[in-house]
């Protein structure tokens, strides 16, 4: 916002209208213009604003997470205090830090309503455990056996190890109170939209397959998929509403609506690893390498390439993949989602992993001597937007901040443009 300054009215200016000035007929236009030149000649002047970014103390045996733009670091209590402590930085800033109970290893730490949770083995190790903080102050919140996970806006928790048997809570994240508890039987998978429901399934290897509702813990549908033959080993994925089962190691998919659990359509691929969403179709990654594109509604075949595997992004018409044989370590490329022609060759970036989604789609190119080129993808065709250098491995990127380990186990954080 420009503040243009009207001058300074004084107590004892005398009282009366000011003097007319002369008529100038233009004048005001050239005044107008005279100043926004004057304003556009400062801004081209002043230098570029570059990325804000700073340095956080890490050290040996800690942890990083990010969660919008607030940095979580879990780490050794300071000296003579033994344990471990969760760090909160905003902007460089410590927020708060709070101690963490017994001295296990935190897997995940996310913000949800209001909370800070941090979910790791105990102290032993031996079993799981959540721990939940008020994500403002750091206050202690509540703690419960078990590993707690968001899917959507709903809180699950997986009971402990401990239990006799094993279950699936749903979980106020206010107060850590059970809002419903259903028995774990056989493998569990979960099905989230954003803007739609959010479901579990659970599939023993015999016996009916059953889908929940995650917010009320409601049944939804429950049936045999198998009851003349079922399988030894059973191997299911959730995807865009539709419950796959992968028959004959890989050669066979079976599609079921997650709804009711009716079949949908069968396709025979061969050596099928797992099906990647990829815009409005499904693609199946093989064993082998190479993936193939399908009709989610009908399953019928699109396109099918051999060189690349996986979709690490999708954006309009336009698939963000990987190599078959590095996956998206160190080679990505950009596909059409239509056809699957190549749009663009991007050999030699590795994709960052993102924390959390809905942030840019960043990548790192080794320079040398510890440096890497960072850049951002958009998925055009166009060369990816370099974005400067840095000094650190072990990168991850949320929607606004990007977080490198240095090499001295401090960590590099860079607010996104």
């Amino acid at each position: 916002m420009t503040v243009i300054d009207l001058g300074e009215l004084r107590d004892g200016a005398p009282p009366g209208p000011a003097p007319r000035p002369p008529r100038a007929v233009g004048r005001p236009f050239r005044l107008l213009v005279v100043l926004l030149v004057a304003l556009l000649t400062l801004a081209a002047a002043a230098p570029p604003r570059g990325p804000v970014e700073w340095t956080l103390p890490g050290g040996l045996g800690s942890a990083v997470f990010v969660a919008g733009d607030v940095v979580y670091v879990v780490r050794p209590g300071r000296a003579g205090a033994g344990g471990r402590e969760l760090v909160a930085y905003r902007g460089g800033r410590e927020r708060w830090r709070s101690p963490l109970p017994g001295a296990g290893t935190a897997v995940s730490v996310w913000g949800q309503d209001g909370r800070a949770l941090v979910a790791g083995r105990s102290g032993d190790d031996t079993d799981w455990q959540t721990v939940t903080y008020d994500a403002a102050t750091g206050a202690y919140v509540w703690r419960r056996p078990g590993i707690a996970f968001a899917v959507g806006r709903v809180l699950l928790m997986q009971s402990a190890t401990s239990d006799t048997s094993t279950s699936i809570l749903g979980v106020d994240p206010a107060d850590g109170r059970t809002l419903w508890t259903a028995p774990m039987t056989g493998a569990l998978g979960f099905d989230f939209e954003p803007t739609g429901p959010a479901r579990l399934v659970f599939s023993p290897a015999a016996g009916p397959t059953v889908v929940v509702d995650a917010r009320t813990g409601a049944r939804l549908a429950a049936r045999d998929l198998d009851p003349i033959s079922p399988a030894d080993q059973r191997r299911l994925q959730i995807i865009r509403g539709l419950l796959l089962e992968f028959r004959d190691d890989g050669a066979v998919i079976q599609a079921y609506d997650l709804d009711t659990l009716r079949p949908r359509w069968t396709v025979a691929r061969k050596l099928v690893r797992y099906v990647d969403s990829c815009g409005a179709l499904l693609c199946a990654v093989r064993m082998t390498g190479g993936m193939t594109a399908f009709d989610p509604a009908t399953g019928a075949v699109r396109w099918s390439v051999d060189r690349w595997a996986g979709v690490a992004a999708e954006r309009g018409d336009r698939l963000l993949v990987g190599t078959a044989d590095t996956g998206t370590d160190g080679g990505l490329a950009v596909l059409g989602q239509d056809d699957g022609h190549m749009v663009a060759d991007l050999g030699g970036w590795t994709l960052v992993p993102q924390h959390e989604s809905g942030g840019p789609l960043l990548a790192t190119r080794p320079l040398g001597g510890g440096r890497q080129l960072l850049a951002e993808l958009n998925l055009s065709g166009e060369p990816p937007s370099i974005q400067g250098t840095f000094t650190g491995t072990g990168c991850t990127t949320g929607v606004t901040l990007l977080v490198c380990r240095r090499p001295g186990g401090d960590y590099l954080v860079r607010r996104l443009p």
